[in-house]
């Protein structure tokens, strides 16, 4: 064979390895992302989770929509009056505080994004966990203050 052919057949290998794993991690990615099945109401979640304070400020900020049956979750280290706004969203979300025993203690529905940068939104008692919901779940779902979240907090992985 030429040095050509060889050099050609070297390209063409590599490249394919690139789209091989370019698939891979395309697939992979979104369950390597910290998650949770967070059970509340009469609904089921499968939870995207935030561990850190970097993942928890992104938020879902700059994403286009969240299906009917995802959400996303706060962790923090302590019960706290965590304020959410709405930066960079581009739909309306419910958001859903619960204490540390997983009881809901304050809701804001259909909070919406034309609100940022003039409104936050702040429970009235202190919170350990917010879980951001598409707008219209707490209704459709028959979540009220004092529902009970269930979720196994000792899988919840740590936000990279």
């Amino acid at each position: 064979m030429s040095k050509r052919k060889e050099a050609l057949t070297w390209v063409l290998v590599t490249f394919a390895l690139v789209l091989v794993g370019a698939a891979a991690f395309y697939v992979l990615w979104p369950q390597l992302q910290p998650h949770a099945t967070v059970r509340i109401g009469d609904g089921v979640f499968k939870t995207r989770v935030a561990t850190t304070e970097e993942a928890r400020v992104q938020g879902l900020s700059g994403t286009t929509k969240l299906a009917e049956d995802r959400a996303f979750l706060m962790v923090f280290d302590h019960e706290g009056e965590w304020s959410v706004w709405m930066k960079d969203m581009k739909y309306p979300i419910d958001i859903v505080w619960l204490s540390h025993d997983k009881k809901v203690v304050h809701i804001v529905k259909n909070a919406p994004p034309e609100s940022y940068p003039y409104e936050k939104f702040t429970p009235k008692k202190a919170a350990k966990y917010v879980l951001e919901l598409p707008a219209g779940t707490v209704d459709g779902k028959s979540i009220i203050i004092d529902s009970q979240a269930a979720f196994d907090e000792t899988k919840l992985e740590v936000s990279l």
